[in-house]
């Protein structure tokens, strides 16, 4: 008689359940991968920016900065005609020169959810169920944050100076050397469903995104961060395809790696993603093979840039990347 292979030894027919870490154009194009991988898909989203229409929104109402959640959202969209139109009407920017101009529909909708119902966590639940989102989107804190950066060089005319930057906005354009990044309010609490769906999940990936301002301040948050190094999920960080101008210029892809373990030593990682183009010679990909290892992790190389030379993931190929590493 043929006994029955132990079901515990069974692939799981369920997709994985991901939680993924960032902000922004990073977390937009991470997340238009991931929605084609599994439908079990939890974006937990920086709430740091005071630039532009976010910005303008948490200075005259105090509220948090509603424009990564939407982009968030927007991602989350299908690819049906239902959600491509809602999509789109997310991100519709307003025009000409009145009071409305530079905002985007769809921070006005999240705010306006925040004021009626109270809960920044249920609004933006609502939001997703309104657009059909394969997937949650959560603020990282319930507190609105400011990033507060050390600079080498932030004055070109004395590139020794160490000095204090705050702010999202003018830390994305400082010409200096970023140095080290801090949260004010210092230690702000982590929203709980966030801690809860790193400890459901199959895998947390941090990236790809702008490093000092979407990637590492999930890492300064107490709490995701204990959830992070204690959660029986899998870890991965997808990289960038180029330095960022300002906070990044000069870095490798190993200088990356080396500074989000400095900002958090205790990670530690089980694969890291990188296009091929993003190291540039046998030195640069032995100093990436050597500061994932000492995080634990495997260097996973895969062409996800999108065609045409523009520094900018592809949804599908970083999907196709993802796919056998998520299962």
């Amino acid at each position: 008689m043929i006994e029955p292979e132990d079901s515990a030894h069974e692939p799981d027919p369920r997709p994985p359940t991901v939680v993924a870490f960032g902000g922004g154009h990073g977390m937009y194009a991470c997340l238009s991968a991931l929605r084609r991988v599994t439908d079990r898909l939890t974006a937990v989203v920086t709430v740091a920016d005071d630039g532009g229409s976010s910005g303008r929104i948490r200075r005259e109402l105090a509220v948090l900065p509603p424009g990564d959640l939407r982009m968030a959202l927007a991602a989350l969209c299908g690819d049906d005609e239902w959600g491509r139109t809602w999509a789109n009407a997310l991100q519709h920017r307003f025009s000409g020169d009145g009071q409305l101009a530079g905002h985007a529909l769809g921070n006005l909708l999240i705010v306006a959810l925040w004021e009626q119902l109270g809960d920044p966590v249920g609004a933006l639940d609502w939001v997703g169920r309104l657009l059909g989102a394969q997937g949650r989107v959560l603020p990282m804190s319930a507190v609105p944050l400011e990033i507060e950066a050390t600079v080498r060089g932030a004055d070109p005319r004395n590139p020794d100076a160490i000095t204090t930057v705050r702010g999202q906005h003018d830390l994305a354009k400082t010409p200096g050397e970023v140095l080290a990044v801090r949260l004010l309010p210092e230690n702000p609490p982590a929203v709980p469903e966030a801690v809860a769906a790193i400890h459901e999940a199959d895998w947390a990936i941090l990236g790809p995104g702008s490093w000092f301002t979407s990637v590492l301040p999930h890492l300064l948050v107490p709490e995701l961060a204990e959830a992070l190094t204690t959660t029986r999920a899998r870890r991965m960080l997808v990289l960038n395809l180029v330095p960022q101008e300002g906070e990044t210029d000069g870095y490798t892809a190993a200088d990356h790696v080396e500074v989000l373990a400095a900002h958090s030593p205790a990670l530690r990682l089980d694969a890291i993603v990188v296009d091929p183009s993003s190291i540039r010679g046998r030195d640069e990909a032995l100093q990436l093979a050597k500061a994932a290892a000492a995080l634990g992790a495997q260097v996973h190389t895969a062409e996800v840039a999108a065609e045409g030379g523009v520094p900018y993931h592809d949804p599908e190929r970083l999907a196709t990347a993802l796919r056998p590493l998520l299962v």
